[in-house]
């Protein structure tokens, strides 16, 4: 058997994907992702990503071979903790610090979500995706701050709010624009901490 063959499409595959560097590569999601927010998920096509990045469809067919695999590629590559690096030292300032920083990004993230809302209901593949992506690491990232505040004595490690804290910020962000047709921005979100999440906590 010669090595061209002993190497099997697995390699080929691996040598065509080598030649798209990794800034391309991010054109491509970055491109796929703003035309969903824009367009909805039913409307873009790999044709129009790539026709909107000046490649070729059949580039962006070698390297994933369906819709559904490109833009679960796309949400995992845009997987990112809006909340990194918040440590004040106070688990109030560290929750408005938190507000702030998902406000910033919810207007973007709210339109994702709802252009996905009826594909990821249909796609486990990008369902699993848009949880890694935009619903896991900032879960984990709260979850954390709420654990810093608990071992600093601010809260009582059994306090019954504590499940419900990341919900709570979670769902005014997504229920803003549909009660009050409005981003939930940074100054929304901080008001709502400073009157419902704190208060729930014993933090005011």
């Amino acid at each position: 058997m010669t090595s061209q063959a002993a190497d099997g499409p697995e390699t080929v595959t691996a040598t065509r994907r080598s030649k798209i560097t990794p800034e391309r590569e991010q054109e491509f999601f970055d491109a796929v992702l703003e035309q969903i927010r824009a367009c909805g998920y039913d409307s873009v096509t790999m044709e129009g990503v790539a026709a909107s990045t000046r490649c070729s469809k059949s580039t962006l067919y070698r390297q994933w071979k369906t819709k559904p695999q490109f833009v679960a590629a796309a949400l995992r590559a845009s997987r990112r903790t809006r909340f990194e690096g918040i440590d004040t030292g106070s688990l109030a300032e560290d929750l408005k610090e938190a507000a702030r920083a998902a406000g910033a990004w919810s207007g973007k993230d709210t339109r994702l979500f709802q252009a996905l809302g009826h594909a990821v209901m249909q796609d486990p593949e990008l369902q699993r995706a848009l949880r890694e992506a935009l619903i896991d690491p900032e879960l984990d990232a709260l979850k954390e701050i709420l654990r810093r505040g608990v071992d600093r004595g601010e809260v009582a490690a059994d306090h019954p709010a504590l499940e419900y804290i990341p919900a709570q910020i979670f769902g005014v962000l997504r229920a803003r624009p549909v009660l009050e047709g409005e981003d939930a921005d940074p100054d929304y979100i901080v008001r709502f901490v400073e009157a419902a999440v704190l208060p729930t906590l014993g933090l005011t």
